[in-house]
């Protein structure tokens, strides 16, 4: 994910009669260090990525950050030390469980950044599918998982997709703020590309706490387009970008055939 800063800047538009030529120094803003953790029980090997901020015409969209000291501590007294291994990322081998707070501590020099996240245990799917839509004569395709959200509990729901084989991204957040206890659907698709009629697609379903869907819906809600695009709400203290989640998931395979 790109993270930008926040300028205050004025401009003249090509159809206003305006001629003074404007500076604008886009170098200036102290750059900020940006944490990421996704942390969950598909693996035992947890990554950390832990970087700075350079400016926005800068021609890497990062700074790693290799000297960390990175540790995660969860409510029962367990420890574990992520090491580097390079590029900014930090590695650790270890199964979370549900049921359980994880604390992160991230030291860079005389800096500490610290974070949170609740390990909910996984909501089953009762049934799988496939939804076809007609968008200006074209037919796409997007993902179906059914399910019945628990009663009288917060739940918060992350999916990533990945279509033929292609790394995972982002797809979308939900909450059941408006469904709570009901029968629910959601519907998955590649926010990128169409899905089609032959296409491999993989989802992972994670079930989240509330500070990562806030993060996560402020993306959804940011518009790359706008002139100063905010950044997400961050769960990470000390100013720091960047999320840090332990969730419970699972993924599922699908198959786009013909009729």
């Amino acid at each position: 994910m790109r993270f930008y800063y926040l300028y205050t800047v004025l401009f003249c538009m090509l159809f206003a009669s305006c001629e003074e030529l404007i500076d604008v120094n886009l170098n200036e803003a102290n750059p900020r260090y940006v944490i990421e953790g996704d942390l969950s029980d598909l693996t035992s090997e947890q990554i950390i990525k832990v970087s700075q901020t350079v400016a926005f015409n800068a021609p890497v969209r990062n700074k790693p950050i290799d000297n960390a000291i990175v540790r995660v501590m969860n409510d029962k007294g367990e420890v574990y030390t992520f090491n580097s291994i390079g590029d900014g990322a930090y590695s650790a081998s270890f199964k979370p469980k549900d049921k359980t707070r994880y604390n992160l501590s991230v030291t860079i020099g005389d800096e500490v950044f610290e974070s949170s996240s609740y390990m909910n245990p996984y909501i089953d799917v009762d049934s799988l599918g496939i939804i076809e839509d007609v968008i200006f004569s074209d037919t796409v395709y997007s993902v179906t998982l059914k399910f019945v959200d628990p009663k009288d509990q917060p739940n918060y729901y992350k999916y990533n997709i990945s279509v033929n084989g292609k790394d995972f991204i982002f797809s979308r957040v939900f909450s059941d703020k408006f469904n709570d206890g009901l029968y629910v659907t959601h519907q998955i698709s590649d926010n990128r590309n169409d899905i089609l009629i032959g296409d491999t697609v993989v989802v992972r379903r994670q079930i989240i706490d509330k500070p990562v869907f806030t993060y996560w819906n402020d993306v959804l809600s940011i518009n790359p387009g706008s002139a100063a695009p905010a950044n997400p709400t961050s769960n990470i203290s000390n100013g720091a970008l960047g999320y840090f989640s332990v969730s419970s998931a699972k993924k599922y395979g699908f198959r786009i055939k013909f009729k």
